[in-house]
């Protein structure tokens, strides 16, 4: 019997080896067929994991392409990473050739919160991503729509400057703003998809979404999975923390459904083409499934895309800039003093001036330099081999653009650590709508962010709205607040919520 044992253990070894071995081997035979871009030196299974680790953040890959040079690949497990970090590069991936690359890697916990890729921003480049994309710009990105939906974000803003004058706690210890701004957020984009908002922060619905959004984000955007699907042979170990997130994705779903999509199709059963005046998003939805364009499970994520992609991102952006002008009074003071000189002081900021106030516009465009909410964009993937920068890609690759580096690179900015807006002025043709390969906030091309119609206007108006009416300062005893960033798979947001007092102006 212990004979057999051993004997059964002395055929697994050989077996592993032989695995190894044949690794090796295949490896070697495909890096003489192609010219693979420079990068650590990998071993068989593992790859470059066990040298780099999981942390695949924007600074870390910084730091690498340093010392590798501006494309450079990881070996992850059994997947090829390819990381580019230089304006001429991220233009091939995102533009020239943007077919080629155009499409989405999978991975095993976005495949479960997208239904493997029937959403929009993670599926694959083909006819369903076209198809999504078109669906989605008509009820939620066009300047139609910022003009239907302006005064929807103007009334939120101003309901949230009018309850943090009536806080007594907000101009002596200071408050987090953040959180008055995250229901800014929600019921924005809930008014744009289905007429509805919340009342309060303590609206018992508008808690359950903020948290099972909030454990979304933080299952999505962790590193601890990465071994699982980097190396398939490790993913049993993944059962666990897979099984709670289809947990989390069934109860989204299951609440955006019940609560918001059932709801609005019985609205509109009952009062027909006269719901409320003008049609909401989740209408236009409606009309292409009763098409037969999309189907159910379609319009459930396209508003997972939604929770997602435009509410948390843009709030994020939002504290970023609030916590740079509480650090830098000077700037704060330049943004009231145009307010003042262009709107009026006393006049509420409106969608329309901020066109006319390029020192704000450049504040907004400076937090979304130095704090870029999704520092590598979402990775892009080549379905078949592809070339880049003279190297060989192979066929399925991830390709990372990392556009923090192209935004913080001193090579290619002054003192680029360092928060200055007018950096923007000197250079007012650097858009963030990509015309700059040094700055793509929202990525460019084909894959591109199309919530920047949105994002830019809402950001200037919070921020605006909010040094027009308050002086955000520091809590006492406090010189600034803190801007340490956390980062996570795609994401960068502020590691502590501030603190900021904000003292209404007299």
């Amino acid at each position: 019997m212990e004979s057999a044992t051993v004997a059964n253990l002395e055929k697994g070894l050989l077996a592993v080896f032989a695995v190894i071995v044949g690794a090796i081997f295949i490896s070697k035979l495909k890096s003489k067929k192609l010219k693979l871009p420079p990068g650590p030196l990998a071993v068989p299974i593992f790859g470059n994991w066990l040298q780099v680790g999981d942390d695949l953040n924007h600074r870390n890959l910084g730091d690498l392409a340093k010392k590798y040079g501006e494309i450079f690949l990881l070996k992850m497990g059994q997947r090829n990473l390819v990381v580019v970090s230089s304006p001429e590069l991220a233009k091939e991936v995102l533009h020239t050739q943007g077919v080629e690359f155009g499409s989405r890697t999978r991975n095993v916990v976005f495949d479960i919160f997208t239904g493997k890729g029937q959403d929009m921003v993670f599926t694959v480049y083909g006819e369903h991503w076209r198809k999504m994309r078109r669906i989605m710009t008509v009820p939620f990105f066009t300047n139609k729509v910022v003009q239907q939906y302006r005064f929807a974000w103007e009334d939120e803003i101003g309901r949230a400057v009018d309850d943090i004058k009536k806080r007594p706690e907000a101009s002596t210890t200071g408050i987090v703003i953040r959180r008055r701004l995250q229901l800014v957020m929600y019921n924005i984009m809930y008014r744009m998809m289905f007429d509805r908002r919340f009342e309060s922060e303590e609206d018992p619905l508008f808690l359950r979404l903020k948290a099972l959004n909030g454990e979304r984000s933080r299952l999505a955007q962790s590193f601890e999975y990465n071994y699982g699907d980097f190396i398939p042979v490790l993913r049993p170990f993944l059962r666990g923390y897979l099984k709670i997130c289809k947990d989390v994705k069934e109860r989204r779903l299951t609440l955006f459904k019940n609560y918001f999509v059932d709801e609005r199709k019985k609205l509109g059963s009952t009062m027909g083409s006269n719901v409320t005046g003008d049609k909401c998003a989740i209408d236009h939805i409606f009309e292409a499934q009763d098409k037969g364009e999309i189907n159910e499970d379609n319009v459930l994520y396209i508003v997972e895309n939604i929770n997602v992609a435009a509410i948390e991102t843009t709030l994020w952006s939002m504290e970023w800039g609030i916590a740079e002008i509480v650090n830098h009074p000077e700037i704060q003071q330049k943004i009231r003093d145009e307010l003042d000189a262009v709107v009026g002081r006393g006049v509420p900021l409106t969608e329309p001036d901020t066109v006319r106030l390029p020192y704000l516009q450049a504040v907004v465009k400076e937090t979304l330099r130095l704090h870029m909410a999704i520092p590598l964009l979402v990775p892009h993937m080549n379905l078949h081999q592809a070339k880049l920068g003279g190297y060989d890609i192979p066929a399925e690759s991830k390709i990372l653009v990392n556009a923090w580096f192209l935004a913080n690179n001193p090579e290619w900015w002054k003192n680029p650590e360092e928060f200055i807006p007018e950096r923007f002025l000197e250079d007012e043709k650097i858009e963030a709508s990509g015309n700059d390969f040094r700055f793509l906030p929202f990525g460019v091309g084909r894959r591109s962010c199309p919530g920047i119609i949105l994002a830019l206007p809402i950001l200037s108006l919070a921020i605006g709205r909010l040094v027009q009416n308050f002086e955000l300062l520091p809590p006492p005893g406090q010189s600034n607040v803190d801007v340490s960033e956390k980062g996570g798979q795609f994401s960068l947001h502020i590691l502590n919520h501030s603190v900021v007092v904000a003292k209404p102006r007299a």
